[in-house]
């Protein structure tokens, strides 16, 4: 019998479902904010997510929630551009700003939500290529859909899955956007491994998320309300930074937003999480 095979084997198996814990208790986290009424706040109805404010309302077009937008880096008119229902507020960015977005392209969007930063990807392809949004929880697909059936955006699609598995085939997509997900993934390198597998040659990232200003402790990872609010799953930029050359991207760049600080200190009661992470633009390249 060997003995280290088998040890190796029950830590993988470990490891795996302590993932699966893990994204289990941020699908049922995120779940009801995709089920909630339309006219229910967070704050009303007591959830909370990754870009939770007081003033944010589900709609997206509320004044409140458009100041929050544009603290992130949106314009009103982003806003008011994309489907009733859309926009959450659960970022942390602003991706598509550095996506240099080209008519034609497949843009992929990992953690989709209800299609916030999918359709506005979709408005500056005007009519052109397709936007593929994913995302694991069910309620959030099905909002999406919803979202596009209504909004006539005939060149977005929405998937379920998960972003490292990502449902789509090898070198077909030529950007990847991603706002405040990658955080939330118990996986990070795998899933910048799927992306490199994505990405056509020459393909790029560019995604807005949080990244930790120290090395965050074993305790608060534990947490899966601070994980499931974009706080506790960040990792260093060196980190991040490594994870990519791994995965084999090139041109690697990581600017720090520390303007977000105050932004990200509404996300949690009682704590000041701007003081533990900070929002980032991330952008690679696929050789």
């Amino acid at each position: 019998m060997d003995v280290r095979k088998t040890e190796i084997t029950m830590q993988n198996q470990h490891d795996t479902l302590e993932q699966d814990t893990i994204r289990e208790a941020v699908r049922k986290h995120y779940a009801p904010l995709a089920e909630r009424e339309e006219s229910g706040s967070r704050r009303e109805t007591g959830e909370a997510g990754c870009g939770c404010s007081p003033s944010c309302c589900s709609s997206g077009r509320g004044e409140g929630a458009v100041a929050y937008a544009e603290q992130l880096g949106y314009s009103a008119t982003d806003a008011a551009s994309v489907p009733e229902g859309a926009n959450l507020n659960l970022g942390c960015g602003n991706p598509v700003a550095i996506a240099s977005i080209k008519p034609g392209e497949t843009v992929l969007d990992l953690g989709s939500g209800a299609g916030f930063d999918s359709f506005l990807a979709a408005n500056q392809l005007a009519g052109t290529g397709q936007v593929i949004g994913v995302d694991m929880t069910p309620a959030m697909v099905s909002k999406a859909r919803r979202n596009a059936a209504r909004s006539g955006h005939a060149n977005v699609e929405f998937r379920l899955g998960e972003i490292e598995a990502l449902p789509v085939a090898d070198g077909t997509v030529d950007l990847i956007i991603s706002n405040c997900v990658i955080n939330l993934s118990p996986d990070k390198p795998q899933v910048f491994r799927e992306t490199f597998r994505a990405l056509k040659p020459g393909g790029r990232l560019s995604i807005a998320d949080v990244v930790a200003r120290t090395p965050i402790p074993e305790a608060m990872r534990r947490d899966v309300v601070q994980l499931a609010s974009c706080v506790s799953g960040a990792e260093t930029v060196v980190q991040i930074r490594q994870w990519l050359a791994e995965a084999g991207f090139t041109d690697i760049r990581i600017t720090s937003r520390e303007e977000s600080g105050s932004v990200i200190d509404t996300w949690l009661d009682g704590m000041a999480p701007g003081a533990i992470v900070v929002s980032a633009l991330i952008e690679a390249r696929k050789p």
